[in-house]
């Protein structure tokens, strides 16, 4: 059956023919059209230039709140390391390692006033005034330590020291009273006063020295602990400052050829100034912060790893002087006191031996050395290997190892003298060779302080160069942002005010 069009009823016109709806098609993006939505990245980026312009203005300032939070972090760690390796925990090992060589030293003392005994011209005055002399500073440097102890470990450490000084002191007291209550002038003192001897020797070793040495170790651990921390963290803050500042300076270069091309102006001054700014920000920031890294490596490597060797090393060679007099003082011992010599010998140089007789042959051959070639071990063989990067310094290190080393020889030959002439029963002899010997002993550790002095004024400058360093910067850091912040607002603001009035 064929359907038949009806006409429109009079007085209606014929309505109009509705257009077919176009095919769906996958390129239809108009919102509402089916899988024509925005993705959601593109509903989140700016799609207006107004919309773009603040984008990447807060883009601008964030990334300058993370350069200057990333720059004010550096300085913090920098000033921290400093701070720590040379005005608390440095100084107070410098303290407890001049404490050991005090403590050590009136020992020695000790020992040569008993051993001298009566003689004519032995010298038994002066041994006493520079005990008494190095009870004094030992007692100075001890509360220097206790004052700069932060930890209790440290504290308690600093009482008990105290109080076995004091029963030190209370022995070697009784032993001079009974020795000049029973003088001689030739010969080993009483068995009285060697055993009361005995007793304040063994604290010494046993005691005062070890809890002295805990002290320069705990604190040498502290000192090392925050160098590797701080420096790290320094040289993580650069790479942070030099990573943020470039991303900063591509974000305002990229602003600056946006509003270029989007207002057709050639330059935005104040947005040029602000990349400047970024610049020379980050330049200067990033060599400072290199600056900090190569004070703190200066003040813990050239500077206090040599003081705290050299200090142990003038220590141990003035303990093992002190062992020759023991040797001559209780002949009960002397074995003992040889052995000891050598082991503390070999830890100042060591060169392979196995008795005190071979030890003194190889010590006495050509011991010249190129820095970092040394023939030898020992706290002189790691000073002589120890790096140094100005040429001017290491010339004067090396002269004044040199120094050291021939000192070093003619000590070690004389006490092969001192104990050959014991091997032969002549004690009295020996005796004499041992005072006439002191002189060299002295000369020696006087170029031991020599290299000391060396390191100590590198280690000052590294000090103070690392104080000086990040000095104002605390204060540059917030005026610079500021600046920076200014400059982006005011090259910014105009744009948007010229795109409303344009609309």
């Amino acid at each position: 059956m064929t359907a038949v069009q009806q006409s429109p009823p009079a007085g209606r016109p014929a309505p109009a023919a509705q257009p077919s709806p176009p095919a769906r098609s996958g390129g239809d993006t108009r919102p509402g059209a089916g899988g024509g939505r925005p993705s959601g990245l593109a509903r989140l980026l700016p799609r207006t230039v107004a919309a773009r312009v603040r984008t990447l203005t807060a883009l601008s300032l964030v990334l300058l709140v993370a350069l200057l939070g990333v720059g004010w972090a550096a300085i913090a760690n920098a000033r921290e390391g400093v701070r720590v390796i040379g005005h608390d925990a440095g100084p107070q090992v410098v303290a407890t390692g001049d404490l050991y060589f005090q403590l050590s030293d009136m020992d020695a003392q000790l020992a040569d006033a008993l051993l001298i005994g009566d003689a004519a011209g032995g010298g038994r005055e002066q041994a006493l005034a520079r005990y008494d002399q190095d009870r004094r500073k030992a007692g100075d440097a001890l509360l220097k330590a206790a004052k700069l102890a932060d930890e209790t470990t440290e504290n308690n450490t600093a009482r008990d020291l105290l109080d076995a000084l004091a029963r030190y002191e209370r022995l070697a007291g009784q032993a001079l009273l009974l020795d000049r209550q029973s003088p001689h002038a030739s010969g080993p003192p009483s068995q009285k006063v060697v055993d009361l001897y005995r007793q304040a020797t063994d604290l010494m070793k046993l005691d005062l020295l070890p809890k002295a040495y805990n002290l320069t170790l705990d604190n040498g651990t502290l000192v090392r602990h925050t160098y590797e921390d701080k420096r790290s963290a320094v040289l993580l803050g650069r790479t942070g400052v030099l990573a943020t500042g470039l991303a900063l300076l591509a974000v305002l270069a990229g602003f600056q050829l946006f509003l270029a091309r989007r207002f057709r102006r050639l330059l935005n001054v104040p947005l040029a100034l602000a990349t400047l700014g970024t610049l020379v920000l980050v330049a200067a920031g990033s060599l400072m912060l290199t600056g900090q890294a190569n004070h703190l490596r200066q003040a813990k490597e050239e500077g206090f790893d040599s003081i705290l060797g050299l200090s142990r090393t003038r220590a141990i060679s003035n303990s093992a002087n002190a062992d020759e007099t023991r040797f001559l003082l209780d002949p009960g011992r002397a074995d003992a006191y040889e052995q000891v010599y050598l082991s503390k010998s070999q830890t100042v140089l060591y060169l392979k031996a196995g008795n005190l007789t071979q030890y003194n042959a190889a010590v006495q051959k050509d011991l010249s050395f190129e820095p970092g070639r040394a023939k030898f071990l020992g706290f002189l063989g790691t000073e002589a290997d120890r790096p140094v990067q100005s040429a001017r310094q290491k010339a004067q290190l090396t002269d004044a190892m040199n120094r050291v080393l021939a000192d070093y020889r003619k000590v070690q030959a004389n006490d092969r003298r001192m104990r050959d002439l014991v091997d032969r029963g002549q004690r009295g002899e020996a005796v004499a060779a041992r005072g006439a010997a002191a002189a060299d002993f002295t000369r020696y550790d006087r170029s031991l302080q020599e290299l000391v002095a060396i390191h100590r004024k590198a280690f000052d400058e590294a000090v103070k160069d690392g104080d000086g360093g990040t000095s104002g910067w605390y204060a540059v850091l917030p005026a610079a942002g500021a600046v920076i912040a200014a400059l982006v607002l005011a090259g910014v603001r105009p744009r948007l005010a010229e795109y409303r009035w344009s609309k």
